[in-house]
């Protein structure tokens, strides 16, 4: 049986304080969730009832056993996911301060698993077969991630969905020979032209098209090939048009935001949901906005993955509470 959405992409362990408003070196305690964008957006969508699997590389190491046994905790196939010795298990650390700072610290080094990612080793048929496959920008940043990214998008020649989440991760390109979006553009329209859906928010457009105005950079997206654009806009929500004409914009739904990380993955997993359900944008818009509300609520981002129930609960009260 094919899956529902096959992943591929980053997976790593989140260290997040369990203290809000501290700064890292004043925290005194953690908590360890599984971590990675496209692990968790798969992780959304099991959490919706869709069967999922990700395609990505860990340590050899029992973080990596960790993130195995999370995987099969949360309902997403783990078939794909192998380990790269001598390479250890990336870790990640966030400083809390909400409602909208939430800084970054990623340990991947001296190289990140997932980027060993090789075309070699692909499942071809089951990313062919799969109704979304959804790739992202960071397994562009090397080698020889970004083959294998084009290869498999290569293959599958927009059969289905295919979902290319824009990702821009500035720190990721450092080590390419120029950095920043020079370096990233000709590989993001390589992908786009194998796109069906494109993901971002305001930077990640501008990366992909050299555009930011929303809608001048949703058609842009269009005009590179796939067929419908999806801008997340911050407080002015979500945009999102597709090639027949058909547009949707969907203002945010209010929340008290506790840790804004991990809601893009959630709206990432519910997007996917409602483009199997064929709703329409706006549904799907409303829906995804939802769940990303939701997991801004919360401390963690992969366990925090809302329920069918809890999203049409904050839909139909207008916020998350």
């Amino acid at each position: 049986m094919a899956y529902d959405l096959i992943t591929m992409g980053r997976i790593g362990v989140d260290l997040y304080p369990l203290q809000t408003g501290v700064p890292l070196p004043q925290v005194s305690s953690f908590g360890k969730f599984l971590g990675g964008s496209a692990t968790n957006v798969a992780v959304a969508a099991a959490r919706l009832g869709r069967r999922t699997a990700v395609i990505t590389r860990t340590g050899d190491d029992p973080f990596g056993t960790y993130l195995h046994e999370a995987l099969k905790d949360f309902g997403v196939d783990d078939r794909w996911v192998t380990p790269v010795p001598g390479l250890p298990t990336p870790v990640v650390f966030c400083e809390i301060f909400p409602p909208d700072d939430f800084p970054l610290y990623f340990y991947r080094q001296p190289k990140a698993p997932d980027l060993e990612i090789d075309a070699h080793e692909l499942d071809l048929d089951a990313i062919r077969e799969a109704r979304i496959f959804w790739v992202t920008g960071t397994g562009l940043s090397e080698e020889p991630s970004r083959t294998a990214t084009l290869a498999a998008l290569a293959h599958r020649a927009k059969a289905g969905l295919t979902v290319f989440d824009l990702d821009w991760r500035p720190m990721f390109w450092n080590n390419t020979a120029w950095s920043g979006p020079d370096a990233a553009r000709p590989f993001y329209a390589e992908a786009l032209k194998h796109t069906t859906v494109a993901v971002g928010n305001l930077d990640e457009v501008e990366v992909a098209t050299g555009v930011r105005e929303p809608r001048a950079a949703a058609e842009a997206l269009l005009d590179a090939g796939v067929e419908i654009a999806v801008v997340k806009q911050g407080p002015k929500g979500v945009l999102a048009v597709d090639r027949n004409g058909n547009s949707a914009e969907v203002p945010p739904l209010p929340v008290d935001v506790l840790n804004g990380l991990g809601a893009g993955d959630a709206f990432g997993g519910s997007l996917c949901h409602g483009l199997l359900e064929g709703w329409d944008l706006e549904k799907t818009m409303r829906y995804a906005n939802a769940a990303g509300a939701i997991v801004a609520s919360r401390l963690e981002c992969s366990s925090a993955m809302p329920t069918p129930a809890e999203i049409e609960s904050a839909i139909a009260a207008g916020a998350v509470k």
